[in-house]
């Protein structure tokens, strides 16, 4: 991978005359980009099309939870798309089930383990008896033990993952801010250079990027910091 294969920026964009125009003024800066529920619902399906039309590379993040015969359908029509990456929520019979799905094809699997939005208290408040990072490393063994392509997790929680997953498992993460700019709703944040020293291999970039005043620089000083550190 190239510094800027690491890099994937979010369409998190109501409509996708909005997503077309962010590409076009990422240009060749930006490679690889994020399709979820905000834009897949305003036609960001058929969008892939146009991406794939213009060689970008597509994570589509749909955190996929349900019955097994649900995910195993949906993931075979994943396949039949031909994007990258897609997400999967880290629950052991929906991995196993998605797996199944993908056998013999090249889409990476991604096992959400706990939303970088959330920390100690929120999981404490929905029930669960782990903390985040706990939960976490729980998770990621799973995903490891079953075949899964990688894993979504914070920076934060990627040095301990580095260490108990496969060697050529990916490790995406969100709530990637550089230094100096908003956090917004993320909890479990870090610096792009801090996120690839850590073990991500992949950093999901979107307001630090869509919402500069110049979004192919903003995206451009990413690219630079992780170079710095690969």
């Amino acid at each position: 991978m190239t510094p800027k294969d690491r890099l994937i920026v979010p369409l998190d964009v109501p409509t996708v005359m909005e997503a077309e125009a962010m590409v076009e003024t990422l240009g060749d800066t930006v490679s690889f980009y994020k399709i979820g529920h905000q834009l897949a619902f305003a036609g960001g399906l058929n969008f892939i099309r146009e991406l794939h039309d213009m060689g970008k590379q597509i994570f589509l993040d749909m955190k996929l939870l349900d019955i097994d015969n649900t995910i195993e359908k949906g993931v075979e029509n994943i396949v039949k798309m031909g994007v990258q990456m897609t997400t999967i929520h880290a629950y052991p019979n929906t991995m196993k089930a998605a797996v199944k799905a993908a056998k013999g094809s090249d889409l990476c699997l991604l096992g959400v383990t706990v939303m970088t939005s959330l920390d100690d208290e929120d999981l404490k408040n929905a029930g669960y008896g782990y903390e985040a990072k706990d939960l976490v490393l729980k998770r990621a063994q799973q995903a490891s033990g079953l075949g899964m392509g990688g894993v979504v997790a914070s920076a934060q929680e990627s040095a301990g993952i580095r260490k108990t997953i496969k060697s050529n498992m990916a490790i995406v993460t969100p709530g990637i801010r550089p230094s100096g700019s908003d956090i917004g709703d993320q909890k479990r944040i870090m610096t792009p250079a801090d996120a690839i020293k850590a073990g991500s291999t992949h950093l999901v970039v979107g307001r630090p990027i869509t919402q500069a005043a110049n979004p192919k620089l903003s995206a451009q000083s990413v690219i630079d910091e992780i170079a710095s550190v690969v």
